[in-house]
This record gives structure tokens, sequence and C-alpha cells, in this order.
């Protein structure tokens, strides 16, 4: 077997030093055993598993280079700026060799630190468990993710509302855990230098041609705005709604990062919020660009000094890159949601059937992404389609609107082959139903992994049906997930 030291390097992050980076060791865990191994991603990243390993991933150990760190960040929490968060239960451990690009791993959960802010540091076994799930279903979407390479329990227990639970911790793999939180750090202590050399190795791992540019930070505020802007796109399309997005939350890698409260849509609306401590809906699914466009700004805010040597006119370049978010958006969504109609190009003028759709959707209370889906059978009505399963453009409701779209779908003069394809692409079949991830992890938490490894297996082949069809089935009125919690 391949020895940890040649998988495993010391993270490029830590060379940036204090404050930004603090050497650091978790808690000792009384009895570290894994749970989850991402076998195809450590295959991507050439990590191999020992049993010696367990000691460092889970933190109560120093990893084969010698040293961990807990890294510093600010951030806005529902809009209200905190200059020192973060890692209050995280240690960045090293770097991986991914596809020939570095990515961090860091580990999530194990111990206290500086920046606990009287925390306890640990983490409980399904928060990290759902992490894990929500990774691996927005990858096989194809999604940008940070993905779970291992989830440990760590045979200790933590304390919750809910009283006391297994506690765990979860190694994961990101291109960076930079955050937008990160540059507002260094902006609030007024380090200039600091932020000068943030965005040098941002730039250098995220966007490289944009050091070469007369003024760097500039191209890294544009590759935050477009690579921000097609991310959200994705999830929109998907029915994801991330609960949380803060600062802290945005990663400058363009990658989900961090999933406590987010949850799928079941059926349609546009202003649905699940998470528990969102109580204005700040961050509710269709409020999502908006957020990531104001969190931009934030981002910009910080980077004023780097954008040129006049405030002023530092000012109005930030503002105007700032104001274009929405076109860059809007182009992407048009893309995104012309491919789940099946369109090879959708242009402005298609954003009214699209809108339409949506709008059929939320005033029946239809199914999300059953409906999507289900356009296969208005073009071959042999399309498979389990028995129960319901089929929301079948309602009599959909009938106009099916014709403008199929006058649409015969201006491309794509073959009805060739459309199911691109249809079958853009348009799965299932996704991680928040009753089902919450029956699997209640059941995980209880000793019983079957459900998480089952649900897990179908979530990776959103496309195929499930070896258990139920997964595909909205939840009834009992089953309905009102509410996600952040699990700290």
């Amino acid at each position: 077997m391949t020895h940890p030291e040649s998988w495993l390097l010391p993270p490029a992050f830590a060379e940036l030093g204090p404050p930004l980076c603090l050497p650091w060791r978790g808690a000792p865990s009384p009895r570290p055993h894994m749970l989850f191994w991402n076998e195809a991603l450590a295959a991507a990243c050439g990590a191999s598993l020992q049993e010696a390993d367990l000691g460092w991933l889970c933190g109560m150990e120093l990893p084969p280079h010698g040293a961990a760190w807990a890294t510093a960040y600010a951030g806005h929490q529902f809009g209200h700026f905190v200059p020192v968060l973060g890692d209050g239960r995280a240690l960045l451990l090293g770097d991986l060799r991914c596809g020939g690009e570095r990515h961090e791993l860091q580990l999530k959960g194990s111990g206290p630190t500086p920046f606990s802010r009287g925390g306890d540091g640990r983490a409980a076994l399904g928060p990290m468990l759902r992490e894990a799930l929500i990774g691996e279903a927005l990858h096989a979407l194809g999604i940008p993710t940070t993905r779970a390479l291992a989830v440990l329990g760590t045979g200790a227990t933590v304390l919750r509302e809910q009283g006391p639970l297994p506690g765990a911790v979860l190694a994961r793999v990101a291109s960076s855990h930079v955050r937008v939180g990160s540059f507002e750090f260094l902006a609030a202590r007024g380090d200039r230098e600091g932020l000068a050399r943030l965005c040098r190795w941002t730039l250098a791992r995220h966007h490289p041609q944009g050091l070469a540019q007369p003024v760097p930070a500039r191209a890294l505020l544009e590759h935050a705005l477009a690579s921000q802007a097609s991310l959200i796109a994705d999830w929109l399309a998907v029915g994801f709604v991330h609960g949380v997005m803060n600062t802290d939350n945005m990663a400058l890698g363009g990658q989900s990062l961090d999933f406590g409260p987010c949850a799928f849509l079941d059926t349609y609306r546009a202003e649905q919020v699940f998470s528990s401590i969102d109580h204005r809906g700040r961050y509710a699914y269709a409020r999502q660009p908006a957020v990531a466009q104001w969190n931009l700004a934030r981002l910009a805010e910080a980077l004023l000094p780097l954008l040129d040597p006049d405030p002023e006119r530092a000012l109005r370049w930030a503002q105007a890159t700032i104001e274009g978010f929405g076109e860059q958006f809007e182009r992407a969504w048009l893309e995104r949601m012309g491919r789940k109609l099946g369109l090879a190009r959708a242009g402005p003028e298609d954003g009214v059937l699209i809108t339409e759709f949506l709008d059929l959707l939320q005033r029946g209370g239809h199914d999300y992404t059953l409906a999507f889906r289900s356009l296969l059978r208005r073009i071959d009505p042999a399309t498979a389609w389990p028995d129960g399963l319901p089929d929301p453009t079948a309602d009599a409701s959909f009938a106009d609107w099916l014709g403008r779209w199929r006058a649409r779908l015969a201006k491309e003069g794509c073959s009805d082959e060739a459309r199911l394809d691109a249809l079958r692409s853009a348009n799965p079949l299932l996704i991680p139903r928040n009753h089902r991830v919450e029956q699997a992890l209640q059941a995980a938490t209880e000793g019983d992994l079957g459900p998480f490894q089952r649900l897990l297996a179908a979530v990776r082949r959103p496309s195929e049906l499930p070896a258990e069809p139920a997964l595909l089935l909205p939840p009834r009125k009992h089953e309905r997930v009102l509410q996600t919690f952040c699990g700290t």
C-alpha cells in the first residue's frame, strides 16, 4: 500500500501563516472508527487507507507531515458582520493531488480551536453523514461541490438540543477553503499586504491567468462573479436550497460549501425556506441569486484597496462590476432551464416559457423534480415511469403550455431521440429527498447505516431507477420535512 506521506502533502495555504493560519491539533477521540470511505474520490486523489491513519483522520494525532492548522476568517451572518469567525471545529490537514490539481483536506468536528467561541468543537454523526450524502448527490448532478473523503465515528458523545448524540468527524476535500470571509477578515484588520498575498494565492489556485492581468484583484473579482453565477444557476436548476449563504460559506473556488440546513425542493415554491434559523426567509430558494450578488459586493468592498490607488475609481469599478452579476446569472439560468425544457439554445425570449412552467408548478403544488422529468413522457409515452409515481404534466392545467412548448421545440428541428437524450441529461429522476435524508440519518444515529448506504448508492445515479423505487416518491403529508437544522 502507498504510505500516507506520498498522498498527503503539507497545505500550501499554511504558507500564508498567521493571522490566517494557526498551528493546532484536534481533541482526543476514545474510539476512532471508519463509517464512510469514499473509494471513488480516494482513487482520484491517490489516497489509500491504513489502520494507522485513523488517528490523524479524526484529528487527535498530527498528520504524517507533522502539522495541522486552524484558519481564520470573518463573515456576514444573516447580514450582520462578525470580524472574527474562523474554523471553530475544523482543521486543515494538507493537500491532495486530484486530477493534476491540488485540493485541500480539512477535518470538521475534530475538537475546539482558538476560534471556537465557547463551542465544543465537536460534530454529531448525523450532520457529518449529511455532508457526505449531499456532496455526493451534487457531484453526481454535475454541480461543483466539496466532497467527503471519509466520515469517522469518534466514540465520543456530543450534547445538542436533542440530547446526547454519537460524535463524528468529516474529512472534506475542497479545491480550497478560501471564502469571501477570508478577505473580509484581513480587510477588517486593515491588512493591505495580507489582502494582496491572499489575492495572489487564490488566483494561483483557482484562476492562474489572472496573475498576469494588470490588476490581479480585478481578475479575482471577475472570476468570482462568473463562478458564482454559474453555481447558483446550477443550484436553482435542481431545486437546491443552501439554507445559510453567509459570506463565510461562499467559497472562492466556486464549489458548494457547508450543508448544514440545506434541502431540495419537493413541491415547487419560489419562496421556500427550510433552515430553522432563517426566520425572515433571507436565503429562500428564489432569493439565492440576490444573496450571492450581495455577498460578492462584500468581497468587492474587501478588495477595494487593491482595485485602484484612487478610492473613488476603485469604488466606481467595483460597483459597475457587481452590477454585472445579474446579467451573468440570467444567461446561466436561461441556459440551465432551457436545457431542462429540452432546448438546445435558450434565448431571452424563452424566459416567458420557463417562468410560465414554474408558475404552473407553484399554483398546482406540483413536484419540481418529477415535473421536469415527466416532460419525457410528453414526447415518448413509453418512457419508464414506476407505478404510483406522480406525473405532473399529465394534469389538464398544462395543456396550453405543452402546446406552446412543442411549437418551440419544433423550431429547432431536433429528432425525438436527441430531444429525449437531452431531457434525460438535464433532468434527474432522483434527488436526495429531505424526508429520506432525515430517515437515513436518524437510523444511522441509532446504529443502522443501511438506509444511508442505500440512499447514497441511489443519489450517485440520479438518472437511473433505484433499487428501491420508493426513494423516488415525494413525501406524504405526514412525511414532509418543513425545517432543517445546522447541527451545531
